[in-house]
């Protein structure tokens, strides 16, 4: 691909700021002795763009900010045929975006979520939510965010500048009624307790709280959209609440206590939505989301305000037939849903980007299918945290890719997840097989290569389920291969899952060897292993833990680190222990 000369018509005057941003941050691709790209902004603005190539260059014509963005990344990543005979694209959703955890331990640093919003931009995304449930400051509330890095007003709203320069709608996402433990631990928030997560429903100091936290939220963020979470609620009314009003049935409870809160939302000119599993667990008999043959009155239905749009969240299924049966049963319920799916970086060291694949892809095909206009994808960060959150980036290539094409052409991502993101894409599925044994069948998004670290080294619980698996071959080869796709230029973060499948390739069978020689009674045997494989192993823990307190610190505020470094001491200080 040539340089580029990026030329801005006074139609797309708009796109400047972005651009700029964009520019500064890949100086390598960009120069005025470059291929001449002249961005004009249609005066019917349609979504979608035109690449046309005219004048000894190229000309883009295009609806909405997001749509340009999006051009000047497939132009990025264009061959020199797609350069001569230009091309043009169409998203198939008004809505495309990003949902990130900042309250399980990591809240991105403003850099962080600015490399982000830029590759999101030329992926063509158009929404962008941060998830905190407690990460952000509320006047008045000094416990919200207390020793967990909370944003401030000022660095929302510079995320709102941002984002909004680079055609990306960003608006907050809370929780106003359950994953409130953080705040809901401390005594002083004891009134507002329904149970340890959960809040008391039904009472006017709840909802003064409440409206406090969505003003707080809301406040710095030019759009008018708010997530408002309520997802996972288990055991609502059944703690003070209980006490307070006796048994009350549960879906009146949550109906009542969204009527509360979506009045807040209509004072303050909002637009609120909510995760929709509560509904669907009430009306099953097993209190799953997923549950078939749950039902759900046509009462309690018509009572779900008709301002309060669903989220529907599912990033299990491998079958676009149950997200198109989810799909219609969330229709009949409330209208259409916005669709959630993931990209699996939570419970993992490094994205599970294979099986993202496999559930984005039935994900949105159903979504097309059924003609939903809003998906997002999650990016959670459960147990902790410990992932890096730019090894998502391949997963949510992917996912962009499908909001602009029916289906997905897997030859294509490499060289537009390196137009987008500067990084290669294979290597960075490779890094993924940490969590994926190659004689695994199916199933779950699993995680061995976070239990295999963590166990403990002597009594190592998990050898009776992988003591015949040849795992200490297959961590091995993964160390070598990203050992030499680490030495690339702009790779240098594959050392982190490099590392980790080196620490796992020495520990998986090393307590089995240590448990034989003592019961030969060879003395000299366990020397050997004492001196040899297991201070090796304990050197190279250390090793993983100083690159993973990098990433961390490159990626993330302090605060949530002390969490995972609290792991790293004591299995150091197991290993040292097992010597002893």
């Amino acid at each position: 691909m040539p340089l580029l000369n990026v030329v801005l018509s006074p139609s797309a005057a708009a796109l400047r700021p972005g651009m700029k941003e964009i520019m500064a941050d890949r100086p390598r691709l960009f120069s005025p002795r470059g291929l001449t790209v002249r961005f004009v902004r249609r005066s019917a603005p349609a979504a979608g763009y035109n690449v046309t190539p005219a004048r000894g260059g190229l000309d883009v014509s295009y609806g909405r900010a997001t749509d340009a963005f999006r051009a000047l990344g497939r132009i990025l990543a264009a061959e020199d045929g797609e350069i001569a005979s230009g091309f043009a694209e169409a998203p198939l959703f008004d809505t495309l975006g990003v949902m990130i955890d900042v309250s399980r331990n990591a809240v991105l640093l403003p850099d962080t979520i600015k490399v982000l919003l830029r590759s999101f931009a030329l992926m063509g995304l158009n929404v962008c939510m941060l998830y905190a449930e407690d990460t952000y400051q509320v006047p008045g509330e000094p416990f919200f965010g207390y020793l967990r890095g909370a944003y401030s007003a000022a660095e929302m709203r510079s995320f709102d500048r941002y984002a909004a320069a680079l055609g990306i709608e960003m608006f907050p996402c809370i929780q106003a009624l359950a994953h409130l433990e953080q705040i809901l631990q401390w005594p002083a928030y004891k009134p507002y307790r329904d149970t340890s997560a959960v809040l008391l429903a039904d009472d006017d100091k709840t909802y003064s709280l409440v409206e406090k936290m969505i003003r707080a939220a809301s406040a710095p963020f030019r759009s008018k959209r708010i997530h408002l979470g309520m997802d996972e609620a288990m055991g609502i009314g059944l703690g003070r609440s209980r006490e307070i009003h006796g048994d009350t049935n549960a879906f009146d409870i949550l109906n009542r206590h969204l009527a509360r809160v979506s009045e807040i939302c209509r004072r303050l000119d909002l637009k609120p939505m909510i995760w929709s599993d509560m509904y669907f667990r009430i009306g099953s008999k097993d209190h799953e989301y997923y549950d078939t043959e749950a039902v759900i009155p046509a009462e309690v239905a018509r009572r779900i305000p008709r301002d309060v749009q669903l989220v529907y969240w599912d990033y299990y299924h491998e079958d676009a037939a149950f997200y198109a049966d989810f799909i219609d049963r969330h229709r009949a319920m409330a209208g259409d849903p916005i669709m959630a799916g993931g990209v699996w970086t939570w419970n993992h060291f490094w994205t599970d980007l294979r099986f993202s694949f496999k559930v984005t892809d039935a994900c949105m095909t159903a979504c097309k299918s059924k003609g939903l206009r809003e998906a997002f994808v999650t990016l959670w960060g459960d147990d902790g945290n410990e992932c890096d959150i730019l090894s998502s980036l391949p997963g949510i290539q992917f996912f962009a890719e499908h909001g602009y094409a029916e289906k997905v052409d897997s030859g294509l991502l490499p060289a537009r997840l390196r137009a987008t993101a500067d990084c290669d894409f294979d290597p960075m599925v490779r890094a993924s097989d940490v969590d994926n044994l190659p004689w695994r069948k199916g199933g779950l998004s699993a995680n061995p290569s976070k239990w295999l670290l963590w166990q403990d080294p002597l009594l190592a619980f998990l050898d009776p389920l992988v003591d015949r698996l040849p795992l200490k071959g297959h961590y091995a080869k993964i160390a070598s291969d990203l050992d030499a796709a680490a030495r690339k230029p702009g790779n240098a973060r594959l050392r982190f899952p490099a590392q980790l499948a080196r620490v796992v390739s020495l520990k998986v069978d090393l307590r089995k060897r240590l448990a034989r020689a003592q019961a030969k009674r060879d003395a000299g045997a366990m020397r050997s292993l004492v001196a040899g494989d297991l201070a090796r192993l304990t050197r190279e823990v250390r090793k993983l833990w100083r690159l993973h307190r990098a990433m961390w610190l490159s990626q993330y505020k302090p605060f949530g680190w002390e969490v995972v470094e609290h792991r790293y001491g004591g299995l150091v200080a197991r290993l040292e222990s097992a010597a002893e």
